[in-house]
């Protein structure tokens, strides 16, 4: 009777073991304001000029961080208009609140780590401080990335 019992729990403990699997590859996501959070949707584009345009999209959000090019390197944010870090939310009455990086205005860095030209995909981390630009302080006056990380995000190039 042990030995069948024994051998019953067996059988259901080797039977309930599964492997459950997620990949989060591409990835948009990072800490704002101390919480976890990732775009449902992301995508980067190429413009005509060379600049790159990253994209993270959730129900009511939009991250888009730009960068002068696709070249694995540093870019310092808050000293000009070709690289930042844009944050935009729906409030849910129809108004936006906005956050920005830009000239004398917020402060960070995009750092593109891998630009994978056989599968058109890009990676890289980011963090930044953006500034209110639309004066709602619903949301306070400043906001805050950190460990962000954007993982193989599919690249599209713009036609000239």
């Amino acid at each position: 009777m042990k030995k069948s019992l024994l051998l019953l729990v067996v059988l259901f403990s080797l039977m309930s073991c599964e492997e459950d699997v997620s990949f989060n590859n591409p990835s948009l996501q990072g800490m704002k304001d101390n919480v976890f959070w990732r775009a449902v949707a992301s995508q980067a584009t190429v413009a005509s000029d060379g600049s790159l345009l990253i994209e993270g999209f959730t129900g009511n959000e939009v991250l888009t961080l730009r960068t002068t090019s696709i070249t694995s390197q540093i870019y310092p944010l808050g000293n000009s208009n070709s690289k930042t870090a844009v944050y935009e939310m729906n409030d849910g009455s129809g108004g936006e609140i906005s956050f920005a990086t830009g000239i004398d205005m917020g402060s960070g860095q995009i750092v593109i780590t891998n630009y994978d030209e056989k599968n058109q995909s890009i990676s890289g981390t980011f963090k930044f401080s953006a500034e209110n630009t639309d004066g709602n302080q619903v949301e306070g006056s400043v906001l805050n990335f950190q460990q962000g990380i954007f993982y193989k995000i599919p690249v599209i190039f713009e036609l000239p």
